[in-house]
């Protein structure tokens, strides 16, 4: 039993072990967890293989005790029917055979009873073993589960410091940036816009100005021509007309 306690010793220390302590002090917590995943398999295996060992003694011990049931049932068998020769000689009055036979009936007791004897005392060791066993096998599925969750909760911190150490990264990277504020700039672009807005509609405005002073030219050339001509008419004693003489309303 030293080397299973020893054995098991190793794992619950494993199981006691303080991770996040292990994980500050360590330069690459990643693969120290790896390596107490792997130090925490290889010893459930020295551990099967110990219970394997007790189980195996525990069958062994086991075979030999129905051994010595059934080597004391034959003797007793045996015992039965060399008593029952002997009697039978002895009825026949033949003295020498039946002693001969009863001799042998003790024999077969003696031998009967050294194997009840072996069985009797065997039985509180197989049962501690058997208990032994049990415990070991139980010890076992719950490493196995601490070992389940030691890979999953490995996983999960790996995850975690990747994580980050990527948003540190990302942190370091905005704070080496000289970022500037983009208000001022776009005040001063919409101050450039407006400007030119203002200058389109200068522009536009002058056009207009110089085409209405087109529009007024031409009218105030048409206007003297017309009078000109009313002038000349004048002049030549036509008659001037504003508008066409009325129409006469012809009676019935």
């Amino acid at each position: 039993m030293t080397e299973k306690q020893s054995i098991f010793g190793r794992i619950a220390q494993l199981a006691r072990a303080n991770v996040n302590a292990l994980i500050d002090s360590a330069e690459d917590p990643q693969k120290m967890l790896d390596q107490l995943v792997r130090d925490y398999t290889s010893s459930i295996a020295d551990a099967e293989k110990a219970i394997a060992q007790t189980i195996g003694n525990l069958r062994l011990a086991e075979q030999d005790y129905q051994e010595d049931l059934t080597a004391a049932q034959d003797w007793g068998r045996k015992a039965v029917a060399a008593s029952s020769r002997a009697d039978q000689y002895r009825g026949a009055g033949d003295t020498a055979n039946a002693d001969k036979f009863d001799n042998l009936a003790k024999i077969a007791i003696s031998k009967q009873i050294t194997a009840e004897t072996e069985a009797r005392e065997a039985e509180p060791s197989i049962a501690s073993q058997r208990e032994t066993v049990e415990k070991l096998k139980s010890g076992l599925a719950t490493m196995k589960d601490k070992l389940g969750d030691l890979k999953r909760r490995r996983d999960t911190l790996v995850a975690r410091a990747k994580s980050a150490q990527a948003q540190q990264t990302v942190q370091t990277a905005i704070s080496s940036i000289n970022v500037l504020d983009p208000t001022s700039e776009l005040s001063r672009f919409e101050d450039k816009v407006r400007r030119e807005e203002a200058l389109a509609l200068g522009q536009a405005e002058v056009a207009a100005s110089s085409i209405d002073a087109q529009f007024a030219e031409l009218e105030s050339s048409g206007e003297e021509i017309e009078i000109e001509a009313r002038l000349a008419a004048l002049k030549s004693g036509a008659q001037l007309t504003a508008g066409p003489a009325p129409a006469q309303i012809e009676r019935s």
